[in-house]
């Protein structure tokens, strides 16, 4: 995307101001900031901008076009010449080992087995394309003016309505708070939250995100062991019983898939009401739990009012809307109100409108049904492609991936990025858990962007792109 034009004119200098705005275009041009094809003001508006006379930037556009930085046409308007592209300047990359080239590492694609990114094959898309074309002409139709910044309120009661019905949860519209997904609802829970400073219960493993998020925020991150039955509360009392905040994942703990039982899920409730802690609970598979029916959401249980519910529809429509949900507690909707309107704003309205019409509808719950068995089916069958050269105790299915388990030690970070050369780019294990501590490695292989097609092919190539790394132990040969 270009930056805006930011020309700043010296009045008492000896240029003139017709030459003083051909050399602040001529440098935008120059410096890449004005690419190739951006439209530029037309020499009305941004005399009217300047505050100077038209033909004062008529003259600096016929300069400009003469030494052919820019074209001019009745059609098009006024735009940068195209130009070879040593030219322009590339984005600069991020600092080497920072955790902005990770992520953007992690998150690059499209990838077979790239995990986070639903599949395209499943969702309708051009039923939902429809909806929110209109969403938008009835956006641009009506007068501008600032929306609502706790969201929709036809969205937030859609998904309080929701809520309801698949996740176990009584709330009003009121509580729900829109948000530009996970990592917003986050960024917004932790900023009305205001622990800096304080303990907080993480998940490990658990997702690296949101530890970074956590440690963003200023709190004193203290990993808590998973095992068969989730997050080990006692482990937690025994040894970080100051924390102030708790970060779970008990749907279905990512990324090992325990659902948190019930008995550990009382007794969180019961301590955190008792010692005045919240919790955020990260709902992110919601209802794309494949192996029975979901179960329900923490908030469900949730007594006391310490539990903010955070939801998002990255995985079960697409991570590109940018669109999630908090549900506050009773106690804080004023305050999730306030910290929503001045410091984390929801998306445009007519993506939020075209959500809520989608749900309203019943397109959400349909899809989701069919979601869940296509996912279903293709985890079975990356399941037995793997299992016919790997020993059944090396792989696992949590949640919407297969954990192929690798030795301690298995550089599994480096394979990754060599399978990413062959299209595929199963996440690695050993980044999820809190360093320093024993990781262990391992690929999680995402079951909704595994190739429909030559799916044993790829995961021949896979296991081939390990063997290269020396893990020959794992495979029957």
């Amino acid at each position: 995307m270009n930056k805006p034009l930011d020309l700043t004119l010296d009045r008492s200098a000896k240029a003139s101001l017709s030459e003083q705005i051909r050399r602040g275009v001529a440098k935008a041009i120059e410096d890449g900031v004005l690419e190739p094809g951006a439209r530029l003001p037309s020499w009305q508006d941004l005399a009217a901008q300047l505050g100077v006379a038209r033909g004062t930037v008529r003259t600096a556009y016929e300069t400009l076009a003469a030494a052919q930085l820019i074209e001019a046409s009745r059609a098009r308007g006024t735009r940068v010449a195209q130009r070879p592209r040593t030219a322009t300047k590339s984005e600069p990359p991020p600092d080497a080992g920072s955790f902005l080239e990770t992520y953007l590492e992690m998150t690059r694609g499209p990838a077979f087995f790239q995990m986070g990114v639903p599949a395209a094959e499943t969702f309708p898309a051009t039923l939902f394309a429809r909806i929110r074309a209109n969403a938008v002409r009835a956006e641009a139709s009506v007068p501008p003016s600032y929306p609502d910044p706790r969201g929709e309120h036809e969205l937030r009661r859609e998904i309080a309505a929701y809520l309801a019905v698949a996740r176990g949860i009584n709330c009003s519209p009121s509580q729900v708070i829109v948000t530009g997904g996970f990592g917003s609802g986050l960024g917004l829970g932790l900023g009305v939250l205001g622990l800096g400073g304080q303990s907080v219960w993480f998940e490990n493993p658990g997702f690296p995100w949101t530890r970074k998020g956590l440690e963003l925020a200023g709190l004193a991150v203290a990993p808590i062991p998973v095992d068969a039955d989730g997050i080990d509360v006692d482990h937690g009392l025994r040894h970080h019983p100051d924390a102030k905040l708790v970060v779970v994942t008990p749907g279905q703990q990512a990324p090992l898939g325990p659902t948190l039982s019930l008995e550990r899920r009382l007794r969180l409730l019961e301590w955190a009401d008792a010692n005045r802690v919240w919790v955020i609970e990260d709902d992110y598979l919601s209802e794309l739990q494949l192996a029975g029916r979901a179960a329900p959401a923490l908030a469900s249980l949730d007594r006391g009012g310490r539990v903010i519910h955070i939801g998002s529809f990255s995985k079960t429509i697409s991570p590109t809307l940018r669109l999630g949900f908090v549900v506050a507690p009773v106690a804080l909707v004023s305050r999730f109100a306030e910290v929503a309107a001045c410091l984390a704003p929801p998306p445009g309205p007519a993506v939020q409108i075209a959500t809520a019409e989608f749900i309203r509808e019943g397109h959400y719950m349909r899809h989701l049904r069919r979601t869940k068995r296509a996912y279903a089916a293709k985890r079975q069958a990356v399941l037995d492609c793997l299992h016919t050269s790997v020993g059944a105790d090396l792989v696992a299915a949590p949640g919407l991936a297969v954990l192929l388990r690798l030795p301690t030690g298995t550089p599994d970070v480096a394979i990754a990025r060599e399978a990413l050369t062959f299209g595929m780019f199963p996440a690695p294990l050993s980044p999820w858990y809190a360093p320093p501590g024993n990781a262990q490695s391992g690929l999680l292989l995402g079951v909704a962007t595994a190739p429909t097609r030559n799916l044993a092919r790829s995961c021949d190539r896979l296991l081939e792109t390990i063997r290269r790394f020396k893990c020959l132990h794992l495979l029957n040969e």
